[in-house]
């Protein structure tokens, strides 16, 4: 029978079949064996369906097109973090797609997590077709926060000048003055809130970072028993955050000039004038030294930073000391030293030693005679002038630190021999003495060589602490640099290390460094 209902559409097949019922129903008049025999003929007509599937025909059955192959498709972003759905409009016969049919393909398509049900909800609903619909997206890790102190004054407040827009500089605009008083709130501590774990839409997890809580605040004065993250100045005075801890310092306040009526001013902590400091004041600060006037002859001692906001004019007689930084609108006349760096407007006929850099700033910025060192450079605008004043800078260690360092290799060779010829001394004179008795004098001479050895030793190891500091020193300073972006006037000595270079033409642009023993020069190129 099949062969009977080859070339028969389905519609053909439902038609017939209905006809054959009808068919059946008007026969009452026929015999019961009529009847049965007819209803077993009718058990015996195959179905519909099993016609269909035993002519192969089940694809025409089933033959609207599924979403994975009506031209829809899934699009993944590179990192996997997103996915976007394209649908084209369902086939004959397909009224709209469900939801287990987007999981499915999803799923199929690697996407096994992140979806996005409103979008899904949404496309089968208002039946959206022909345009791309974010339908899965992954997570970033939320990184987390670790704690930290939310200072409630300003750690770098003027650590450096203000440019003006003429290009000179301004130090009047330098303070290392931050008063508190006693009950402020110094500083609030933040604690460490964790992250999040990520993924992206295939399953791949992101570890957020671990978290770390900082270290209790260091320093003397400031704490409060009732909140331990919330810290409270315990007395008034001035306040600063160095190395990692908070100070809280008493401040001495000049208001007015400095005279030599008053002589000598000496204070623990920090001493700021606020007017000018006539010639032969001497005045020596623990901490920090901050002048709001003009500075004469005077001597400066500093155990931390020191401000001459207008300058100074030192006559050939001022003395300047500090072990932190030094900044002062000019420099003239006068011998300084500074444990860090100096900067300044210009530097004029004085000599200036800094075991950090030396830094001239402004629209001048120059160096005009005298002698000049930094340690770990010098930058300048200008160097020398057009009058050829002999003008000597140099960068990079001094003459005297490899004098020291030859010095105590050499006396490291000596101390050395010294040891080895009293250490063989007395070990034969040990050998004797545990041979037998031996007189008494070789037993004081063996009880001496003894000490001798000692003290010998000891001095070996003062030394070497000579020795490893000049080697720090040397290397410390072996990349430094003199660099001058305006001219470089004949008349200049540009010395690095032991090397020196006398400059027999004015030129510009420069930058000179030590190679191998001798200095060697570049042109500055700006892009």
């Amino acid at each position: 029978m099949g062969n009977e209902y080859e070339f028969l559409s389905s519609e053909e097949l439902r038609e017939l079949r209905r006809e054959m019922e009808q068919l059946a129903e008007t026969n009452d008049d026929l015999s019961v064996e009529r009847d049965k025999k007819a209803e077993q003929e009718a058990g015996e007509q195959p179905e519909i369906l099993d016609i269909l599937e035993d002519e192969g025909m089940e694809d025409t059955w089933e033959a609207l097109p599924s979403i994975e192959n009506n031209g829809s498709y899934i699009r993944v972003s590179q990192d996997n973090m997103t996915a976007w759905m394209y649908l084209t409009v369902p086939g004959e016969g397909k009224d709209n797609y469900t939801m287990e049919e987007f999981e499915n393909f999803l799923k199929k398509k690697g996407i096994v997590t992140g979806y996005h049900r409103s979008n899904l909800a949404a496309m089968i609903k208002k039946r959206v077709y022909e345009r791309e619909i974010i339908v899965a997206q992954g997570q970033p890790a939320i990184e987390g926060k670790d704690g930290y102190y939310e200072y409630k004054f300003d750690p770098k407040r003027n650590k450096a000048p203000k440019v003006l827009e003429d290009g000179r500089v301004d130090y009047t605009t330098m303070s290392t003055l931050q008063n508190v008083k006693k009950g402020d709130v110094v500083a609030i501590y933040h604690h460490a809130k964790e992250g999040k774990d990520g993924y992206n839409i295939k399953g791949k997890s992101f570890k957020a970072r671990k978290v770390k809580e900082a270290a209790p605040l260091a320093g003397q004065d400031i704490y409060n028993e009732d909140n331990p993250d919330v810290y409270l100045a315990q007395k008034s005075g001035k306040i600063e955050l160095k190395n990692g801890k908070v100070d809280i310092q008493a401040v001495h306040e000049i208001k007015g000039d400095l005279t030599l009526i008053t002589g000598k001013v000496e204070f623990y902590g920090d001493i700021v004038v606020t007017g000018n400091v006539e010639a032969g004041v001497t005045i020596r600060a623990g901490r920090n030294i901050e002048i709001k006037g003009t500075v004469e002859a005077v001597n400066l001692f500093a155990g931390g930073n020191i401000i001459l906001s207008r300058g100074i004019q030192g006559a050939q007689r001022a003395r300047v000391s500090a072990k932190g930084d030094i900044f002062a609108d000019f420099i003239e006349h006068t011998v300084m030293m500074a444990g860090g760096n100096v900067q300044a407007n210009s530097i004029i006929n004085s000599k200036i030693v800094a075991d950090g850099e030396i830094i001239l700033t402004g629209a001048r910025g120059t160096i005009i005679g005298g002698y000049t060192h930094g340690m770990m450079g010098i930058q300048a605008t200008e160097i020398g002038n057009s009058v050829e004043v002999r003008t000597v800078v140099h960068a990079g260690c001094e003459k005297e630190t490899y004098q020291k360092l030859y010095a105590a290799k050499s006396k490291e060779l000596s101390l050395t021999e010294e040891i080895r010829e009293a250490s063989d001394e007395f070990r034969d004179l040990c050998q004797k003495k545990k041979a037998g008795k031996i007189p008494q004098r070789l037993e004081t001479q063996r009880q001496y060589l003894e000490g001798r050895i000692k003290s010998l030793k000891e001095e070996m190891a003062e030394n070497k602490k000579i020795l490893d500091e000049m080697d720090a020193l040397i290397l410390k300073g072996k990349d430094a640099r003199i660099m001058v972006t305006g001219n470089i006037y004949r008349g200049t000595v540009v010395c690095l290390a032991q090397a020196q270079m006398p400059i027999e033409d004015t030129t510009c642009l420069m930058k000179y460094y030590h190679k191998n023993g001798i200095i060697e020069s570049s042109v500055i190129a700006y892009s």
